[in-house]
């Protein structure tokens, strides 16, 4: 595990330097700073978490307004939380309908309404100055098998035809990303993190796919792990991503990439190294969050150059 920390990031045409906290949470001071996701954003939210800390030692936690987890700097007057909505649309579990027999659900449906956003992050408009969202990782059979699948409403009300998984996704997005814009207000600093890349090998997640690597990919290997016209078990980043680049043009939600960087690093995951017994042989490898520290660091260093880069030149 120790090689994870080896590799540093180096980008072409311009300097990435590591966050300095002390500096960065003065430039937030009275500032607060939100992400609204799914557990690959709280993988980055624990390594912001992890950074920010050493710069004032009376941290505390902090879970309001519906988060999931997050912490108060009050030597800054800073709050850095993490929302959990996977789906960022609300959905719920629903015992099945006489009208939608149709569809394949023998015990009952997850019911989403596209137009209506999760509860926990339904009412922090008026809180952050800086948000940062995502959505895609569950968004798959594997989390909603056609046995108990997702149907998707608007206005209150079935959509008809029903919608597979990737219209669903988009008729989501477009209607997150039309609420975004009209309830929070302009003054907010607002990021859409686009998707973190999975690395298995051999099998998905649930067919004994591995990654157990111990050094990056090669530039060559990237186009055959994840172009989505090879139909890999890690097609999903790219594939989602050209969905969300769509949903987000002509908005002012800016677009925070950082799939390509993070593809070359498939040594990089927690694997086998799980911290409980019998996991992998329950949940199988785990090739898709990341082991701490190390890749979301430096998703940190590239997300506080652009906040102190957007206050500082207003």
């Amino acid at each position: 595990m120790v090689r994870i920390n080896s590799w540093k990031w180096v980008p072409e045409h311009c300097d990435l330097n590591r966050v300095d906290s002390v500096r960065f949470l003065g430039l937030m001071r009275n500032k607060n700073i939100g992400f609204v996701g799914d557990s690959l954003t709280e993988n980055f939210l624990v390594s912001f978490l992890c950074i920010l800390r050493v710069a004032d030692a009376g941290a505390k936690k902090w879970k309001r307004k519906g988060a999931w987890r997050g912490a108060y700097f009050p030597k800054f007057n800073v709050t850095v939380a993490y929302h959990r909505a996977v789906l960022l649309a609300k959905y719920e579990w629903q015992p099945q309908q006489p009208q939608l027999s149709d569809k394949d659900g023998d015990g009952g449906i997850y019911r989403v309404d596209t137009d209506i956003p999760a509860d926990d992050w339904a009412n922090i408009a008026d809180f952050y100055d800086v948000l940062v969202f995502n959505t895609g990782h569950w968004w798959g059979y594997d989390k909603f098998p056609k046995e108990k699948p997702l149907v998707f409403f608007e206005g209150g009300k079935p959509i008809h035809p029903p919608l597979e998984m990737l219209d669903g996704f988009k008729v989501v997005l477009e209607n997150m990303v039309a609420h975004i814009e009209k309830v929070f207000p302009k003054r907010i600093l607002k990021f859409w993190r686009l998707q973190s890349p999975r690395h298995f090998h051999g099998g998905d997640w649930n067919q004994n796919g591995s990654c157990l690597f111990d050094e990056p990919l090669g530039e060559l290997q990237l186009d055959l792990w994840f172009d989505p016209s090879n139909n890999g078990v890690n097609k999903e980043a790219r594939q989602l991503n050209r969905l969300i680049e769509s949903a987000l043009k002509g908005t002012s939600i800016r677009t925070l990439d950082l799939t390509h960087m993070s593809e070359f690093r498939a040594d990089a995951h927690p694997a086998i190294w799980l911290g409980k017994k019998d996991a992998v042989s329950v949940w199988g490898q785990d090739c898709m969050h990341w082991c701490l520290p190390g890749v979301p660091d430096t998703w940190v260093d590239v997300l506080t150059q652009l906040i102190g880069y957007s206050l500082e030149t207003g």
